[in-house]
């Protein structure tokens, strides 16, 4: 069973640092890829941030004489994006029960390559909610330039 947002102050609507995110989504190193959100509109859209170093424990084998952050991994930062969008717009702080999954990847589509120093800004907008499955929209930049765009959907679920 999910909780109130009773442990994160509603005037932190806008922004959420690596402490509150923690409290929020229970990815750990190496696979927590969200730093920082930036901005948030419940219901509606999060702009949030992966720095991504030399430190990455992917970049041992993707690739070693020309690091890039793969690609599913830029699509794992949307949805944790997604989710902690989801989580403030239920205004709900998810308990060990809950689980958010990924439900489909649609339309992924990969324009630059990420590498060690670039700082990822990842973009996500809610197209859906309805019973427990969120439809959104997700652009990953470095810079200007996009990286990787697509369409997610996830699903909420409570798990015994």
């Amino acid at each position: 069973m999910t909780t109130p947002d009773s442990t994160l102050d509603s005037a932190l609507d806008t922004s959420l640092d690596i402490h509150q995110i923690l409290k929020l989504l229970p990815h750990r190193y190496p696979f927590l890829l969200v730093d920082r959100v930036l901005s948030m509109e419940k219901g509606k859209r999060i702009t949030a941030i992966k720095n991504v170093t030399m430190n990455e424990p992917f970049f041992n084998g993707h690739f070693p004489h020309r690091p890039v952050m793969p690609g599913v991994l830029m699509l794992e930062a949307m949805a944790q994006a997604a989710a902690l969008l989801s989580f403030r717009s239920l205004d709900m702080v998810p308990d060990e029960n809950t689980i958010y999954y990924f439900a489909a990847i649609d339309g992924a589509r990969f324009k630059r390559p990420v590498e060690p120093g670039d700082q990822l800004t990842l973009e996500v907008e809610i197209e859906r909610m309805k019973a427990g499955i969120s439809k959104f929209k997700g652009r990953a930049l470095v810079g200007s330039e996009l990286a990787c765009e697509a369409t997610l959907m996830c699903a909420m679920r409570q798990i015994n």
